[in-house]
């Protein structure tokens, strides 16, 4: 896929990649062995019918290659853009042993956005089963779950605590890679199936625990919205953010439109971004759009960041500074923010991730000027709603304890995503979703 230039991009939230044409999706899929034992399919989180799709983009029959898609995935134009291809159906592609993988994510893309400009169709519901489940947030795994068990037949409500349905989709995922109209419209096609929306609808607040646990079944995906820090002096000063709450107030509150949204960050020229992941490159990316000057900081090398290998790429070329095997030590300032102190790292011993594990180099310590810091560290499940229900069990970093299908310690109620699994991706979320949507389909068949 080509991608607009970044001395363009760089003042703009416009889309950066721009995709494949008709005839490139062609060529691409043609490429295809159409394995007989397809590893591609067993490296997708989702289950999608990989080489059938793709045959059909060959064939040029898109409208059969959506309906392949939207089979097992309601979110194809959303998983095409930001799901980790290269690590989970591109990564075991049998052509990635001696060529370049099939581009499975850009075709992935290509169809659902063929489709969504030529009049989208549904898959089958099922008869009502007079059924009721409730569905707590609007994230890929509720959505996922949510569509999952309208087409069984069930009547399905999602509560979402907030103004705007998508969660992460939402305030996470800036516009220059996941276009909110497209994220609206993945949305849309999920309510299409049947599915009732309540938004600004707090379980536990506007909505009681007893009201939820009323239903036939209930399945929690609450997400990871709980953010990490550091630890380290001066996180209090005015300027210092989380990555969470720094994407929100921009994605979903329109800080980059100040005054036109009174919803503002504070206004910096200089800003340090903590940490070595997607995240970490969303938060730099969008400061940069801002007009900063941007440092991203990151304890370990280059090569062990756990970001997307395409999203380094573009940070770098639209001018982010990176600052690898160096950690942050005090952040200085009075009220606000006015520098970070730093200290380099060595990469010795592998740690349990299987990782070089950094060390501070003695005497190596520098300060960088900036007027505010990012921390991308990493994300722990939200407590607001899982306090609240008695009885169910929690892992030690906040998750709910569940099963391979999903369900808790509760009867009746299931859990998916990252409240589950503590922070991953949209389409592992997705995976788990559909493992305790099938769960409840069988639990509620055979009641």
């Amino acid at each position: 896929m080509g991608d607009r230039p970044a001395e363009i991009r760089i003042h703009d939230f416009e889309e950066v990649d721009l995709g494949l044409t008709p005839d490139e999706a062609v060529a691409e899929a043609e490429r295809c062995l159409q394995c007989k034992k397809p590893l591609c399919v067993k490296g997708c989180p989702v289950g999608i019918d990989i080489p059938g799709f793709v045959h059909q983009v060959a064939e040029g029959n898109f409208p059969a290659a959506a309906r392949s898609l939207k089979d097992q995935n309601m979110l194809p134009a959303i998983c095409g853009r930001v799901c980790p291809q290269e690590t989970q159906c591109e990564g075991v592609c049998v052509l990635g042993n001696k060529e370049t993988p099939i581009r499975i994510g850009a075709l992935e893309r290509f169809v659902a956005d063929w489709e969504r400009q030529n009049n989208p169709t549904l898959p089958d519901v099922a008869r009502p089963t007079g059924k009721r489940v409730a569905v707590v947030g609007s994230g890929p795994a509720g959505l996922t779950a949510a569509a999952d068990l309208a087409r069984a037949g069930h009547a399905v409500t999602i509560f979402e605590s907030l103004h705007e349905a998508g969660g992460v989709l939402a305030y996470g995922i800036p516009a220059f890679r996941l276009p909110k109209d497209i994220v609206r419209a993945e949305i849309d096609q999920v309510l299409a199936l049947g599915v009732r929306l309540e938004k600004n609808h707090l379980v536990g607040r506007s909505v009681s625990v007893d009201e939820l646990l009323g239903y036939d079944a209930v399945f929690l995906a609450t997400g990871a919205g709980l953010p990490a820090f550091m630890g380290i002096p001066g996180e209090s000063i005015n300027g210092v953010y989380s990555a969470n709450e720094f994407l929100t107030r921009v994605n979903l509150m329109h800080a980059d439109a100040f005054p036109e949204f009174d919803t503002p960050v504070l206004p910096a020229d200089r800003v340090a971004v903590i940490g070595g992941g997607n995240v970490a490159m969303d938060a730099a990316r969008v400061a940069r759009r801002l007009g900063a000057k941007v440092y991203l900081i990151y304890r370990r090398g280059e090569e062990e960041m756990p970001a997307r290998r395409a999203e380094v790429l573009h940070a770098k070329e639209e001018g982010i500074e990176f600052f690898t095997c160096t950690n942050p030590t005090q952040i200085l300032g009075k009220q606000c923010v006015s520098g970070i102190e730093c200290v380099k790292m060595s990469l010795c011993d592998l740690d349990a991730s299987g990782r070089p594990s950094p060390e501070p180099i003695e005497g190596s310590e520098f300060t960088l000027d900036v007027d505010m810091v990012i921390q991308a560290i990493g994300t722990s499940p939200n407590p607001l709603l899982v306090s609240l229900i008695p009885g169910l069990e929690r892992g030690r970093r906040g998750n709910v304890v569940v099963d391979e299908n999903g369900r808790t310690s509760i009867p009746h109620v299931y859990a998916g995503g990252d409240i589950a699994t503590g922070a991953a991706t949209v389409i592992e979320a997705m995976g788990s979703a559909k493992r305790a949507a099938a769960a409840i389909n069988a639990m509620l068949k055979e009641e």
